[in-house]
């Protein structure tokens, strides 16, 4: 029998902020360091070990010298690849790991009418299987025709990059119906950052959080390892990668003209050294704009106390909806009509731009020019406008 880890959902290079894209790689290098002391005889990865098909090169650079490190060690690694670094084409940089000789991609099959064969690769008694996720769920009914190409007597392993029925909760989303699915002696699945298992089925969490929501939910990175060696039963340890302290504010205001001080007293309370601070601001306004929140003197107050990173959430911050009654008298002139009734019903500043606004908004892309000569021009347009 054998001792193994399972990962998923790394996505190295998906964070956009430096700081966070550090953390991601530094969450990554603990989990490839703990496989090693664990004298784990091989690793899955199960999808998005990248953010895209096609990442930026000082990320191929450090995932190199990790999967070196797992090479040197003679740990095998086997992988898949996910929704984010799938590629249509079938063409992408873990072909290039696995040319290198860091890697077995192990999504080998035959469509044969309406079935799909998966071929196994073999490794000490063990078979692994796997099929690559796909974007927008499309591998799910591909999945729903996989059948396995049986190794009798051998520890069976499937791969997969999906969302299964059990897993799915109340999302409106479609999903791979576990009795469909070939039996095996685990699924080491991807694809949902959950930590989750349905009997053998599961989802070990991403490597990192991935966004503000699973940050707040998750905290930390995590993966798992699975000894079969022990003789009572198999054991499935989960790990959690303990990079930085999240620390979660969640204020409600309803004035933004004195949320900053709010914010900032609030802040004042915490112990935020070297964590990462998530400020969630939600709530309905009755006065003030989300533009009125002074986010630079948060940010230099978060500063101040020497936190790693303040990320900010005001998704759930609204504004009193406007209520509008008017009658069009001028049919052929409806959005002239419509402004000149907001204007006269919504007194504010910035009235004397909106139809110059809509002027610029409304230009449409010239002849020869590129997408970014034409973004430029009509944001050089706005800012002249709105005197940026």
């Amino acid at each position: 029998m054998v001792k193994f880890a399972h990962l998923a959902d790394v996505h190295l290079g998906g964070w956009k902020q430096q700081s966070l894209q550090d953390l991601n790689l530094q969450s990554f290098k603990k989990a490839v360091e703990i496989c090693i002391n664990e004298k784990v005889e091989f690793v899955l990865i199960a999808g998005d070990l990248f953010d895209s098909a096609f990442p930026p090169i000082d990320i191929l650079k450090e995932t190199f010298a990790e999967f070196r490190k797992f090479k040197e060690a003679k740990i095998p690694c086997f992988i898949i690849a996910g929704s984010h670094d799938y590629s249509v084409s079938g063409k992408t940089f873990l072909d290039v790991l696995e040319k290198a000789g860091f890697c077995k991609n192990v999504a080998e099959f035959e469509e044969k009418g309406e079935r799909i064969i998966l071929n196994p690769t073999l490794y000490k008694g063990v078979a692994i299987y796997g099929y690559p996720g796909k974007t927008s769920g499309l591998e799910i009914n591909d999945l729903r025709k996989v059948e396995f190409n049986e190794c009798p007597g051998m520890f069976k392993i499937f791969m997969l990059h999906t969302t299964i029925d059990k897993a799915k909760g109340e999302l409106p989303i479609d999903s791979l119906e576990t009795s469909k699915v070939p039996a095996a002696d685990y699924y080491a699945m991807g694809h949902l950052h959950i930590d989750f298992q349905y009997e053998n089925f599961v989802y070990p969490g991403p490597i990192f959080p991935n966004n503000f929501q699973e940050l707040e939910d998750l905290e930390y990175g995590r993966f798992c390892i699975i000894d079969t060696t022990l003789e009572s039963k198999r054991q499935l340890k989960k790990i959690e990668l303990k990079i930085k302290e999240v620390v979660v504010l969640d204020i409600k205001i309803d004035n933004t003209l004195m949320a900053t001080e709010k914010i900032i007293a609030e802040l004042e309370k915490r112990d935020i050294k070297d964590k990462i601070v998530l400020l969630r601001i939600s709530g309905i306004l009755e006065s003030g704009k989300v533009s009125d929140l002074k986010f630079s003197q948060i940010e230099e107050a978060v500063k101040r106390k020497n936190a790693y990173f303040l990320l900010r959430n005001t998704h759930d911050l609204k504004t009193r909806e406007t209520n509008i009654e008017f009658k069009i008298e001028e049919k052929e002139n409806v959005e002239e009509e419509t402004i000149k009734i907001y204007l006269e019903q919504n007194k504010s500043d910035f009235n004397k731009f909106i139809s110059q606004t809509i002027n610029i908004l409304s230009a449409e892309k010239q002849e020869g020019e590129t997408v970014d000569s034409f973004t430029g021009r009509i944001m050089d347009e706005s800012k002249k406008i709105l005197n940026f």
